[in-house]
């Protein structure tokens, strides 16, 4: 339990302070307190009352050794990719050799075509590193702050990026990955679940309206509206069916007057092809757990950004990205629901970068 603690300390973002070689500091989880964490050359040591009392391994120092492993890791795969050399972008020669920097980039020259080039490739309309771009999403849908994450960038990348910068990064390069997802197809089960839930974006409560496939958990559709009406819940519906492609047999909601006459208007035919399931609860057999579940998830999310900024951000369909083609889910086996719902894009361990590279290569000039 303390090495889990320890390692929430740097998933949420309080990451520890190198004052010395081997002395750091760790903000108290409880209090205002800092605790100072050293290492003598064999045993770790800590001022907190858990590590001086009862003799333990504390959660900060699990933190420290869990942050200085990470540190090192991404120092490791830095130097991997400056170290490899890339083929010719030109004439795909592999006899290129280092030929200086362009700012902070690494500059090629191929001794057969005598051109220069930076390896950039599938990363030509990014003006920032891929790298550190894909770093900032990972932190941002973890929970981790604007702030905290200039914060990390300054500590292991010694960049001095404004909070405002990373928002905009964010904005830009969810569009892109949204606007490629968009167009692919997942398989999805017969049932599909609505409900939603309030939210605040910037002092005033708005709905969130969120439509998931049963089978795959796949999160189909999220739409932010001011009201609770039936055209509200009629563009929840009308994304989700864009987003699957199709209708499917059942759609399950509360006892919402608006999901009801919603349902006629968009799924409602003559065969009755589809149906509704209303005034599901907890304890029925066919609920909609699955997307309280959900809820809670975004909930916590949004306690994190104190509150959302405006209404088309694009926070909401950043998290619809990571929900369903980055995060492991251990209810799916470890596997995401996009490859559940037979979207398998073979995104590599770096999901974020490896569906940015694709995203920007089907971007039409």
């Amino acid at each position: 339990m303390r090495a889990m603690r320890g390692y929430a300390i740097i998933a949420k973002g309080d990451t520890p302070k190198q004052i010395e070689p081997n002395v750091f500091t760790v903000p108290s989880q409880s209090s205002d307190k800092v605790y100072t964490v050293t290492f003598d050359g064999k045993n770790w040591h800590c001022t907190c009352p858990d590590h001086r009392y009862r003799k333990v391994v504390c959660k900060h120092i699990y933190a420290v050794r869990f942050w200085l492993a990470l540190r090192e890791k991404l120092v490791e795969e830095k130097t991997q990719i400056e170290e490899t050399k890339p083929a010719c972008k030109f004439c795909g020669s592999p006899n290129v050799i280092k030929y200086g920097k362009n700012g902070k980039k690494q500059v090629y020259k191929c001794k057969d075509c005598n051109r220069k080039f930076v390896n950039n490739v599938s990363f030509e309309k990014l003006k920032y590193d891929p790298h550190i771009i894909t770093v900032t999403l990972d932190l941002y849908f973890k929970g981790v702050s604007l702030r905290k994450i200039t914060d990390h960038l300054k500590q292991f990348y010694g960049l001095n990026v404004h909070y405002s910068t990373v928002y905009r990064w964010i904005e830009k390069y969810i569009r892109i990955m949204n606007e490629y997802v968009s167009k692919l197809k997942p398989e999805l089960s017969n049932t599909w679940h609505a409900d939603e839930m309030m939210v605040n974006i910037h002092g005033d409560w708005h709905w969130l309206w969120n439509v998931m496939d049963e089978g795959t958990r796949f999160l189909l559709a999220s739409v932010i509206s001011k009201e609770r009406k039936v055209e509200d819940a009629r563009r929840a519906f009308q994304a989700a069916k864009a987003t699957g492609k199709r209708k499917p047999k059942y759609v399950v909601t509360d006892g919402l007057q608006a999901y009801h006459k919603a349902f006629n208007k968009e799924f409602y035919d003559h065969h009755r092809s589809v149906k509704h399931i209303r005034n599901v609860g907890f304890r029925d057999k066919t609920n909609n757990n699955l997307i309280e579940r959900l809820h809670g998830t975004v909930r916590e999310r949004e306690k994190v950004m104190r509150a959302l900024k405006i209404p088309d951000t694009p926070i909401v369909d950043g998290y619809r990205l990571y929900y369903n083609f980055i995060r492991p889910h251990m209810a799916l086996g470890g596997n995401t629901p996009a490859e559940i719902a037979g979207i398998d894009l073979n995104l590599g361990q770096n999901k974020w970068l490896g569906l940015l590279r694709q995203a920007l290569a089907n971007i039409k000039d």
